[in-house]
């Protein structure tokens, strides 16, 4: 007669044996889905309509091309449908990747900018700190002194902000069509560079140190979930920390989905070129 500990010790065998063989298979499964695994980011939501035989399914799709919200993706009893959950958490995933990771030296190197940092230290005291995102110490402030001439009529820069995602997307293009543009209305520009852990106003110590007559701005936009990769450009007229907000002239959604960034750039030149006409920007530019 097989006595109570021997029983035991075989069901736990049998246990661990099971377990090891579901294991091979889980993974075998998913080696084999891997490259028919459908890319749920790469869905337009302005195009699908998940709702059932929609009264009236033109005007259903009017609306949903209006916007990014998330109308028409139906339910399964009071829950949303498997595929809107999981598209929302692939969405929220890309928005968390957006603030998290950092611009790549590779993208630094492709805008020929060098870079400075803000007082913070890493990625949490950022997060944690927007103080210190808006602040340079005398280490930075002397390399930035090094790298830009003073007194230049724009001074162009850009920042990670909240989303190095869209500073890797749009920065690039949106650089090099502001500096095209200015270049033909013949406007003096000083040399570009990057600040890492950057917050919107470190550009009015920015321009405290350099005095440019024009401080530019291009930063990374806190993501949301209809894009990771929007970009903001921040324009101010003879800025200062003691400059209220009313005085920055901003220009958002730069990215494919929004105001792409050539055309962007194209736009923020002709604006700056009114700041200096009428030494004004904000709510005291007359656009």
């Amino acid at each position: 007669m097989i006595s109570d500990n021997d029983l035991k010790h075989i069901i736990e065998e049998v246990l661990h044996s099971f377990k090891a063989t579901q294991a091979v298979a889980n993974q075998d499964e998913i080696s084999q889905s891997d490259d028919i695994l459908p890319d749920l980011t790469a869905v337009d939501l302005k195009k699908e309509l998940l709702v059932p035989d929609p009264h009236n399914r033109e005007m259903y799709m009017q609306l949903k091309e209006s916007t990014s919200a998330r109308v028409g993706i139906w339910r399964s009893g009071p829950r949303p449908l498997t595929r809107s959950l999981l598209r929302f958490r692939a969405d929220h995933a890309i928005a968390q990747d957006a603030v998290f990771s950092n611009v790549s030296d590779a993208c630094l190197e492709s805008m020929e900018l060098k870079s400075i940092q803000s007082c913070c230290k890493d990625k949490d005291e950022f997060l944690t700190r927007p103080d210190l995102g808006r602040r340079f110490d005398d280490k930075n402030i002397a390399i930035l002194k090094d790298i830009c001439p003073a007194n230049a009529s724009v001074q162009i820069f850009v920042a990670d902000g909240l989303s190095s995602t869209a500073v890797e997307a749009n920065a690039k293009d949106a650089l090099l069509s502001i500096k095209q543009g200015l270049k033909s209305y013949d406007i003096n520009v000083g040399t570009p560079f990057f600040v890492k852990f950057g917050r919107v106003p470190c550009m009015d110590m920015v321009s405290e140190i350099l005095n440019p007559t024009v401080t530019v701005l291009l930063i990374g936009e806190r993501p949301g979930l209809a894009t990771g990769e929007s970009l903001s450009c921040y324009m101010a007229y003879k800025a200062s920390t003691t400059m209220p907000e009313a005085n920055r002239t901003v220009i958002s959604n730069i990215h494919n989905d929004g105001t792409p960034a050539v055309e962007a750039g194209a736009h923020i030149a002709e604006v700056i070129k009114k700041m200096l006409e009428q030494k004004a920007s904000g709510l005291e530019l007359k656009q």
